[in-house]
């Protein structure tokens, strides 16, 4: 049996890899704390239970349309417009087997062999797995704190080639947790647009804001771009249902009926009984739930920001965003593979190395994650104090 280039050249995502070191070491009788993935600790809301459990009363789920149920494409525009202040139609919004699914559909609507796709450095290595699967040829543009580790105008001018066809965005992003400036992510639609490209910006982590930024708003407020922005979002992160798979995407008009086409013969329709309950998320009881949790990841971020500072390793940008650290580690004198390695062999902390994320400078940086209990947060943080302690030390006595 021969396997496709496509598979076996993949890399393998190292967030999902040292979450499996992690479990040897707990079949092992060692406790380990996981800060390596990107799962809110407080799960699903309470309305989303009861709706769930309320849903399993009935005896069958059938396939729903493949753009999902009517009824959540309805409270999603509703959502879009209490939160944010937009109106979105319904009839744009199509409901997905996660980010992911949402991700792949767009992928496959919009991206030919040999295109090119911008993408920053560092960004999500699942973004770029997706287009490459589909013959996307991606350019990781290297960014930096300078610029709040996002993408600029000049950036995508200087390296847009004639085979390029859109640009990738996440704000918030994944790992950093920092966001775009509004102006700057208008100004990179607006190229888009006039090169007739793509512009699809990664939303799912926009309404887990750390701060009172006016950048953490949705792109569907640049009316004048909604017919070549496409924006990806999901249940996973701020409704913390990430094993529910249930995301959604809104595209322009007429990309509908060709993701309905692809959905149809990739998917055949998003779970039934996850939209069912994911109704429940729009609910006043849940959205409360929801803003208590992000209130508590706001805490959390203080709190982590702080310790990092004391320990001797200050972010060099402050979050806006999400439950992610993105720390430089180079004054331990380690790369980030080894940093993480260690770390977790020797002190059962599980980070994940700035190699998942990118090229540049990325043996320089780990991902921390904060998405955990206080109680397992503050224990990870006063072990990875004791392993960096000896290695500042002994860099500063060189």
């Amino acid at each position: 049996m021969q396997f496709t280039s496509r598979a076996t050249t993949l890399s393998p995502f190292l967030a999902m890899a040292y979450g499996e070191k992690a479990t040897q070491l707990e079949l092992q009788g060692k406790e380990v704390i996981r800060l390596n993935l990107g799962e809110p600790d407080f799960g699903a809301p309470d309305a989303v239970i009861d709706a769930m459990k309320k849903a399993l009363e009935s005896p069958t789920f059938p396939y729903t349309s493949a753009l999902g149920l009517p009824s959540l494409r309805e409270a999603i525009a509703t959502f879009y417009q209490s939160q944010h202040d937009i109106d979105v139609e319904p009839t744009r919004i199509v409901v997905t087997p996660g980010a992911s699914g949402a991700l792949l559909l767009c992928s496959a609507a919009l991206v030919e062999p040999g295109d090119n796709i911008i993408l920053g450095d560092p960004s999500y290595p699942c973004n770029r797995r997706f287009l490459e699967s589909f013959g996307g040829e991606v350019t990781l543009v290297p960014t930096c704190a300078e610029q709040n580790f996002q993408l600029t105008a000049h950036d995508v001018e200087t390296h847009w080639q004639s085979n390029t066809k859109g640009v990738l965005i996440a704000s918030p992003a994944n790992p950093t947790g920092t966001a775009i400036h509004r102006d700057e992510l208008i100004a990179i639609g607006n190229i888009c647009k006039r090169r007739k490209g793509f512009l699809i910006v990664d939303e799912i982590y926009l309404n887990l804001s750390l701060t009172e930024s006016s950048d953490l708003n949705t792109i569907l407020a640049a009316n004048d771009l909604q017919d070549t922005v496409v924006i990806i979002n999901s249940f996973s992160k701020y409704f913390g249902m990430t094993g529910w798979r249930l995301g959604w995407c809104v595209l322009p008009l007429p990309m509908v009926p060709i993701v309905e086409k692809l959905a149809q013969n990739l998917f055949i329709c998003p779970s039934h009984l996850s939209q069912q309950a994911a109704l429940a998320c729009f609910t006043p009881q849940a959205l409360t739930q929801c803003e208590e949790n992000r209130v508590v990841l706001k805490l959390r971020a203080q709190h982590v920001f702080s310790a990092l500072r004391d320990m001797g390793l200050p972010l060099e940008v402050q979050p806006q965003g999400a439950f992610y650290a993105y720390i430089n580690i180079r004054p331990t004198g380690m790369t980030a593979v080894a940093f993480c390695d260690a770390l977790l062999s020797q002190y059962g902390v599980a980070l994940t190395p700035g190699n998942d994320f990118g090229d540049y400078q990325a043996s320089h940086y780990v991902r921390l994650s904060f998405a955990t209990s206080d109680e397992k947060l503050q224990e990870g943080l006063t072990r990875l104090a004791k392993f960096v302690a000896p290695l500042l030390a002994n860099k500063q006595g060189e």
